[in-house]
């Protein structure tokens, strides 16, 4: 289940071998849209105690928040590494925004975003 705004999903924004850490060379941006920013809150507060929790050898990952949007960066030694960690990240915002959408029908609104 996915509570994004952009049509297909999350925005994969940016794919790019980078030089500013040379042990981790490969990096990827993804962007998840939400109808507001009291959601993207909700799925990131929700997120943010698994940014260190599932780093490894191999791969780190970064969490922000712009207004609406919950940004999560991958960083990888490797592109099987880089491509388990989007794989995780993606399932755990799945789960984020499923207990976002119960925990508001919990509280009497009708999960919606």
């Amino acid at each position: 289940m996915t509570d994004y705004d952009a049509p297909g999903g999350p925005d994969i924004a940016d794919i790019a071998e980078t030089d500013a850490d040379s042990t981790f060379v490969h990096d990827l941006v993804v962007r998840f849209p939400y109808a507001d920013a009291e959601r993207a809150r909700t799925v990131a507060d929700a997120l943010s105690p698994e940014v260190d929790a599932i780093d490894d050898d191999r791969s780190r990952a970064d969490l922000e928040r712009d207004g609406s949007t919950v940004i999560v960066r991958v960083r990888a030694r490797d592109l099987v590494a880089l491509r388990a960690g989007f794989n995780s990240w993606t399932r755990l915002v799945d789960v984020a925004e499923t207990v976002a959408i119960a925990g508001r029908r919990g509280a009497g609104g009708d999960g919606s975003a």
